[in-house]
């Protein structure tokens, strides 16, 4: 794949130090770590290998990947074996996407108490999912999911959120049946969303009742218990935002979406158009006007502070299943759904389907002069630096 024109790390060249901090944009020490990472990545200082072509004799230099998370360049490879290990557990059957957004007060707190708040923004979707799919007047079924964080908006605004993607059905409470939910019907949004918020300002309330929230800057004035008890009735008084998309058709459109979604960053490099003048244009999806397509200018400063807001702490895992799909039981449960469903998923078929949506030559080299597969490998330099080698720092909250 021909590498873009303009990339985030090239912004990042520009406008941070050593350090990995930029003048005027506030930075704890895990976001300027992030930063040294994406300005290094596949560049001479991570080191990296010498390779010849057989056929035609050209020498080229290939320089390693920073690897980290939030690198635009480097989810490709760790996208695919992802996939890969979840081909076997795509079930046979439709599958619903459905995603859970909290309103923008809420979000504001959540900025500055990212573990915190992103836990329950996990918990309480999920257990939302779990909850309402088994009552017995809605489908009265043990589901599973699979559920996505997302901490951006299309213009890098602080908007967290989660994408679900479910099966279409599940287990009865004796196991003994496969409880379909319809092809064109999930579960009632208004009902999801209405025990969704329920469900997160109730473990929003216990997380400030046991001192686990940090109340500062402009939120320095909910620390007082009553301004908080009003800042949740508010909260109950909104509208929460659950969508319910289109159903997926079978397994192959199932591992589609997931390629496009699950190592996602804040934004690819594909959508920068220039950076000139201290200033980044790029483009993004309008939904207020049925997505279609703007740029955005930005100062390079106010670029970098919102693509540094989307830093996750340290360790936090953003891709998490839950129910049938849990890792406690999802072996044996798949084993009992298929057989139900009276259909079995072949590995095969899985395989190819992941190798096509996401990057099939991520692994195989080919020569930039002749496009041949025969290079060798002459030798390997390694320059890693030895803040790289260290451990990570811990990602606090934002401060903003």
């Amino acid at each position: 794949m021909d590498r873009p024109a303009l990339e985030v790390a090239d912004i990042i060249r520009a406008m941070c130090d050593g350090s990995g901090a930029v003048r005027g944009v506030p930075m704890n020490a895990g976001q300027r770590y992030v930063m040294r990472c994406l300005a290094a990545c596949r560049t001479a200082k991570m080191g990296g290998h010498v390779s010849v072509c057989l056929d035609c004799g050209e020498k080229e230099i290939s320089y390693n990947s920073c690897r980290n998370r939030h690198c635009p360049k480097c989810q490709a490879t760790k996208r695919a074996e992802w996939l890969e290990a979840r081909a076997a557990e795509v079930l046979p059957t439709h599958y619903f996407h459905v995603v859970f957004t909290v309103p923008d007060d809420v979000g504001g707190v959540a900025l500055a108490n990212k573990r915190a708040l992103y836990e329950i923004l996990f918990r309480a979707a999920s257990q939302t999912l779990l909850v309402v799919a088994a009552d017995p007047a809605q489908l009265g079924a043990g589901i599973g999911a699979l559920v996505v964080l997302h901490t951006w908006g299309q213009t890098l605004r602080h908007h967290p959120h989660v994408h679900c993607v479910v099966p279409g059905g599940g287990l009865s409470a004796d196991g003994q049946q496969w409880i379909s939910c319809g092809k064109k019907f999930f579960l009632p949004v208004r009902v999801l969303s209405q025990v969704f918020r329920g469900k997160f300002l109730d473990l929003l309330r216990r997380a400030y009742d046991d001192g686990h929230l940090h109340l500062r800057g402009k939120h320095a004035a909910l620390a007082d218990p009553k301004a908080f008890a009003a800042f949740i009735d508010a909260c109950y008084r909104q509208d929460w935002v659950v969508h319910a998309k289109k159903p997926f058709g079978g397994p192959e459109v199932v591992l589609k979406y997931l390629a496009r979604y699950t190592h996602r960053v804040a934004i690819a490099n594909r959508r920068l158009v220039s950076f000139t003048a201290g200033q980044v244009t790029f483009r993004y999806k309008d939904y207020a006007r049925q997505g279609r397509k703007r740029c955005m200018t930005l100062k390079a400063e106010e670029f970098l502070r919102r693509f540094t807001q989307h830093t996750l702490p340290k360790g936090f895992q953003r891709i998490r299943q839950y129910g049938l799909l849990s890792n406690r039981c999802r072996r044996s449960s798949l084993v009992e759904c298929r057989r139900l469903l009276a259909n079995h998923v072949t590995t095969t078929v899985m395989n190819g389907t992941i190798v096509t949506p996401t990057q099939p030559s991520a692994t195989q080299e080919c020569c930039s002069r002749c496009g041949g597969h025969r290079l060798v490998r002459l030798g390997v330099f390694d320059r890693r630096p030895t803040w790289l080698c260290a451990a990570t720092p811990t990602t606090h909250e934002d401060t903003s």
